[in-house]
């Protein structure tokens, strides 16, 4: 120790510490207007440096890969990995939720964490869906598919996925919990039939008031994860078959499923089941119903009913499909209807007339719900 030099404090100041330039951040943004860019360029910042500066040949340090720091928002939240499809021919969207990579736990410490998606705008509940819990890790893999029914070309022009990565609320003391993070994907960017992939930060929660027009919804709070412009309320969607039975002489009529309904208890649910009245038409024989599904806001009913009559008579006729809430000793909340007929518009009247005019084909289609109740006397 003696033998060597020691340095003295104005060469100590004089060491170029200085940590080098910061790696550019991955934002949903840069994803756009090319929607997805199949090379990603090179981002580097400027050099502030005039021309024939030299260089220190002194080393710089290298950036951790996943830093713990809190330098930056956007950065510590951590990033997410998923891939979006959009499979147009069954009127479904894929979101399959791959990993998280530095997520920033909160103040519990907790590092059990699950993926939530909603479509938006919409009802919160109507369109929630969410991955497994994966526990005890600050990259957690998934690899897991939320699927969509119902998701139609419309729904891709308007909507957005808002995708949040959130502890599990089974282990905190704090049910409504903020999410570590989150991000928003514009659906209209989607090319149909065609997987896109995505790894992108997550970003700060925003919180949204409320619409006026969906206050009165029960159990609903006043700051809901809608967006501002949903002004109008959707009601949801419902999933029918038709079919002309020659061999049976009659019409039958499938109820599927049930997408995205308007939530209408307490709890944010809704118990919903399917009402059918074919109009004119005379006896019991015209009017049935579905079973119940408890709490559920995306019903599978998957029941068929069947309506005798030829061809030309049905043709006349109006099928009334309307979609309702179970309550136990009170009447029955409404939640939206559709109706069916050679004098209806757009793809009602479609259906109907394609269905009655070709024999033993099945024809399915998605229809949106009204909310004003159906006015048809028996």
């Amino acid at each position: 120790m003696a033998g060597r030099g020691r340095v003295s404090m104005r060469e100590h100041m004089a060491i170029d510490v200085s940590p080098g330039p910061i790696r550019p951040i991955r934002l949903i943004s840069h994803y756009f207007p090319h929607f997805y860019p199949t090379a990603e360029p090179a981002l580097r910042p400027p050099d502030p440096r005039p021309p024939g500066t030299p260089v220190r040949s002194a080393p710089q340090p290298q950036p951790d890969p996943e830093p713990e720091g809190d330098s930056d928002d956007s950065t510590a939240l951590g990033t997410l990995q998923f891939t979006l499809l959009f499979d147009a021919d069954n009127s479904t969207l894929h979101c399959t939720a791959h990993r998280a990579k530095g997520l920033k736990p909160l103040a519990s410490g907790s590092v059990d964490t699950f993926v939530k998606a909603n479509l938006l705008p919409g009802a919160s509940k109507a369109s929630q869906l969410r991955t497994r819990t994966v526990r005890g890790t600050r990259g957690p893999v998934w690899e897991e598919t939320l699927t969509y029914h119902g998701f139609t070309l419309q729904d891709a022009r308007r909507k957005t996925l808002r995708l949040c990565v959130c502890e599990d609320p089974w282990l905190r003391r704090r049910r409504r919990a903020p999410p570590l993070g989150e991000l928003r994907v514009p659906l209209r960017k989607l090319v149909p039939n065609r997987a896109r992939s995505f790894d992108v930060c997550l970003e700060r929660r925003r919180l949204t008031k409320r619409p006026k027009s969906l206050d009165t919804a029960r159990g609903m709070s006043l700051y809901e994860e809608v967006e501002a412009e949903a002004a109008w309320e959707e009601r949801g969607r419902v999933l029918l078959s038709l079919c002309y039975s020659s061999q049976r002489g009659g019409l039958l009529v499938g109820v599927l499923r049930c997408a995205h309904l308007a939530p209408m208890d307490a709890n944010g649910y809704s118990d919903p089941f399917v009402r059918l009245f074919l109009h004119p038409n005379a006896g019991k024989k015209s009017k049935y119903k579905t079973s119940v599904r408890r709490k559920t806001l995306n019903p599978e009913f998957n029941e068929e009913f069947f309506y005798a009559g030829p061809r030309e008579e049905l043709a006349q006729k109006t099928l009334l499909v309307s979609v309702w809430d179970y309550d136990l000793g009170t009447a029955d909340d409404f939640i939206g209807g559709v109706q069916l007929s050679s004098r209806a518009g757009g793809e009602r009247q479609q259906h109907w007339r394609e269905c009655l005019g070709r024999s033993d084909r099945r024809l399915e289609l998605w229809h949106p719900l009204d909310g004003t109740p159906l006015q048809l006397s028996d």
